[in-house]
């Protein structure tokens, strides 16, 4: 098939239908067009030759022209492609590296081969700039809502058609048991949008809480303006939720404003999300307040946060264990996605009880320590008296306060603690040397003889050997396996040691070895001082 002149204008209508069907450029598909005539120009003169075709937008007549590029004389590799800059002086004045000398060579006739081939490049053009347009009309839409409606189901997976594409509902981000028919609208969050080989692909979802935060947006006129603003969103998909919400006008309750006249605003969501159980929560800055309010409906007695491991204890009325946890432990579950906290949740009579065991613990160390009978005991741990430290080097007046303690009480029990931890310190540091410990490290500032003890037992006995340690093998911490948070026990951890001073001990080290520039520990000082300043300030 020769291109003619009665031909022309059709490949330029051709063009036009193709991509008013597809809704591309139709500049994109003449280009396709030039690139498959050129194809197939080449196999009629040659694959050596570079043949380019170009095709007029207003006429739609095809010029093909062979092109060679100018280079040095001795970098000749391809003389159909590549010309001398002595060669091309008889087709340009004054050739350049780099140049191109073009002749226009006459139209090639398609055989039925080359036309089915012409046919293939241009349909796999069409199709990427298809993609492409697909790609950049939904990347942006990225964390919204979508309307669609069913095409066909695949392996359980559903194919929704979303207007200028197609959109995949996973068997997994459908709620429940949900079951769809061709041609059912369905509203989805559109959770990702990737290039993958086959295309761009528009993931949709039912069950990221992220979707039930949208539909809020679209029911709450004052969510949509950032009068309220949803805080956290924690989901069991189809069963039930918890929605934290905060108004930043005092005159509007966050609550009532989500709930809408006679639950109409919520019961819109409730029915989107096949009858999901909605609790609604205001949002608070302090963390116990806010986890109280999370295990609503349950009543909470106490709560104790321990803020570096990242868990929280709630201690609640023997009769509310029940209701806190919730049907296979979905209420605390979801409290704890709400807060982002590990909780352990215990009654008043288990806390009661751990309580005694640790009274009764301090009592006898006190008793085993300081040669004090069990009233005088009980009495320090009454007044909060937790460990031997405390009552060595506390004010005295501390001591005086206590009813029935003089200052000559106070007096002996100070000095029968202080030589029992220098005792201590004697035995550990004597340990610490039996076991190889050296000088360095014993000298080295910060470390206790008990520290000393407990290093050399796990096999740090040099300053090296304390400086490649890392903060966490010293302070403990926490990692996160599989979604499942895991303890590392850390060897100065029994020390209430914290990752912070042991992170600068162990930089001090590595300073003093020539390790590291002592810059960076001041650095690393006055960060620290700016953080206790703003936890001051907090306070």
């Amino acid at each position: 098939m020769a291109i003619t002149s009665a031909n022309q204008l059709e490949l330029l209508q051709t063009a036009e239908a193709v991509a008013r069907e597809k809704m591309i450029d139709p500049d994109l598909v003449i280009q396709a067009m030039e690139e498959s005539l050129a194809r197939a120009a080449k196999s009629r003169y040659g694959a050596d030759l570079d043949i380019r075709v170009r095709i007029d937008r207003k006429t739609g007549r095809a010029t093909f022209a062979r092109v060679r590029t100018v280079v040095e004389d001795d970098l000749v590799e391809n003389h159909h492609a590549q010309i001398t800059v002595k060669q091309a002086k008889a087709h340009l004045p004054d050739p350049q590296i780099g140049d191109e000398v073009i002749d226009e060579v006459p139209p090639v006739d398609l055989g039925r081969i080359a036309a089915q081939s012409a046919k293939q490049v241009i349909l796999q053009k069409v199709r990427e700039a298809e993609c492409d347009r697909q790609f950049e009309e939904f990347k942006d839409r990225k964390g919204t809502i979508i309307n669609g409606q069913v095409k066909r189901e695949e392996y359980g997976n559903v194919i929704v058609d979303i207007g200028r594409g197609e959109g995949i509902l996973r068997r997994n981000e459908k709620i429940g048991r949900e079951s769809y028919r061709i041609g059912d609208r369905v509203r989805c969050f559109i959770k990702d949008v990737r290039r993958e080989a086959r295309g761009p692909q528009v993931f949709l979802s039912r069950t990221d809480p992220q979707f039930m935060a949208e539909l809020f947006k679209m029911e709450v006129p004052e969510i949509y303006d950032g009068i309220i603003e949803i805080k956290a969103v924690a989901r069991d998909p189809g069963s039930r939720a918890k929605i934290a919400v905060i108004s930043y006008d005092n005159s509007i309750d966050p609550v009532g404003a989500c709930v809408g006249m006679r639950g109409s605003r919520v019961q819109a969501v409730v029915n989107e999300l096949q009858g999901e159980k909605i609790d609604i929560i205001p949002w608070n800055q302090d963390q116990a307040t806010f986890l109280v309010n999370a295990l609503q409906p349950a009543e909470v007695s106490k709560v104790v946060i321990d803020e570096e491991a990242g868990k929280i204890e709630v201690v609640v009325p023997d009769e509310q264990l029940s209701l806190a946890i919730g049907r296979r432990g979905q209420n605390v579950r979801l409290a704890s996605q709400l807060t982002g906290l590990d909780i352990d949740i215990m009654t008043e009579s288990e806390e009661s009880t751990r309580r005694q065991a640790e009274f009764t613990e301090r009592t006898k160390l006190f008793m085993d320590t300081l040669d004090v009978d069990e009233m005088m005991a009980q009495l320090l741990v009454s007044e909060g008296f937790t460990n031997l430290e405390e009552v060595a080097y506390v004010d005295a007046d501390e001591l005086l306060s206590i009813d029935g303690f003089d200052e000559g009480t106070a007096g002996e029990l100070q000095a029968r603690a202080r030589d029992y931890i220098e005792a201590e310190a004697k035995k550990a540091l004597e340990a610490a040397r039996a076991m190889g410990v050296e000088e360095s490290l014993i000298t080295f500032e910060g470390l206790t003889p008990q520290m000393l003890e407990a290093l050399a037992k796990d096999g740090i006995k040099t300053l090296e050997d304390f400086a490649t340690c890392a903060d966490w093998e010293l302070a403990g911490g926490w990692t996160t396996e599989g979604g499942v948070r895991k303890k590392d026990e850390g060897v100065l951890e029994a020390f209430d040691i914290s990752l912070e001073e042991a992170q600068m001990l162990v930089m001090t080290a590595r300073v003093m070895l020539g390790w590291v520039d002592p810059s960076e520990l001041e650095k690393m000082n006055a960060v620290t001082e700016e953080v206790d300043e703003d936890a001051e300030a907090e306070a």
